[in-house]
């Protein structure tokens, strides 16, 4: 196991952003969209990526593509930021399988969701996570997404899962901004506690948390960098300025089915093609302006094709 593992806040800090997969005329994965992606995320200075998750369509992807997009983020990354696998399912045996062949392809973490759909109790959802450590030598961080899942990873069970060093963090998608208050003085203080929801990620960065697990830091990853340090040197008034410039490109890439609006915001600057698979499909045209009037916004009003907009 790296050594960095064995000390995460270095990399599991700040804005990480959950990449979407690309997708080609013949629906397979461009495997050079997804490359440039990366590159793109990393001279922007982010520490760690999260490839084949929810943002990556994880659930219309086969094992060899997930595979194939871990290898591809490995690749990329040359070590210059840790790569973390998506490999949740409410399938227990489903999560070993996605779990070991991450740490077969070369991720240095897994992002292991709750299970859902089944709705296990807290003892079951305990027990799901127990069983996936005891598969694998790679940290895993908790997601807690209850909008999707309808089960909560309760307190009490993070914490206790938080007694084992192989458990690092959790990407909390609960929009309880008080969270980090209450979980601080109840896990190791290496535990990185991570917002899943762009939206309440500023008040959840002021209120102790130590990032986010980002869609929005796809579009505008320095602009997303800024914010964080903004608002862990106490800079409120500048991170107001920066969360109102992200707020309403958020409100824009939330407002339809994860990722179509990314997919279309990220093809304005010529990264990929706006293709889904389905059930998800492309934006109607007034959403599509509504995407791109929030991009210009964000980007001090220029036309997208023009600027970066970090």
């Amino acid at each position: 196991m790296p050594s960095r593992m064995n000390h995460p806040a270095p990399w599991l800090a700040g804005y990480i952003c959950d990449l979407p997969t690309p997708f080609g005329d013949n629906d397979e994965i461009d495997a050079a969209a997804f490359r440039q992606l990366c590159e793109r995320q990393i001279a922007a200075g982010a520490k760690a990526l999260v490839v084949g998750e929810t943002t990556g369509e994880d659930s219309t992807l086969s094992l060899p593509e997930h595979s194939a997009l871990v290898r591809i983020a490995v690749r990329a990354s040359r070590g210059r930021a840790a790569v973390i696998a998506g490999a949740g399912s409410n399938s227990t045996s489903q999560a070993i399988e996605l779990s070991r062949r991450a740490e077969a392809d070369g991720a240095d973490a897994v992002l292991s969701v709750v299970p859902y759909y089944n709705k296990p109790t807290q003892a079951g959802i305990y027990a799901h996570f127990r069983t996936i450590a005891d598969s694998t030598r790679l940290p895993i961080i908790l997601h807690d997404v209850p909008s999707r899942t309808v089960r909560e990873l309760a307190d009490d069970t993070l914490v206790r899962l938080a007694e084992s060093d192989q458990f690092i963090g959790v990407r909390d998608a609960t929009g309880d901004v008080a969270r980090p208050l209450r979980l601080r003085p109840l896990v190791r203080p290496d535990f990185r506690l991570l917002s899943g929801d762009d939206r309440t990620a500023p008040a959840f960065l002021v209120h102790g948390g130590d990032g986010c697990m980002s869609v929005t830091s796809n579009v505008v990853p320095e602009l997303c960098r800024q914010l964080y340090l903004n608002c862990k040197q106490d800079e409120l008034r500048f991170a107001r300025h920066s969360a109102f410039r992200i707020g309403q490109l958020t409100d824009a890439l939330l407002r339809e089915a994860t990722p179509a609006p990314l997919k279309y915001a990220l093809s304005l600057f010529g990264l990929m093609s706006p293709r889904l698979r389905l059930p998800l499909v492309e934006l109607t045209e007034p959403a599509k302006a509504e995407v791109a009037r929030a991009v210009a916004l964000a980007c001090n009003g220029a036309r997208p094709e023009s600027l970066n907009c970090g």
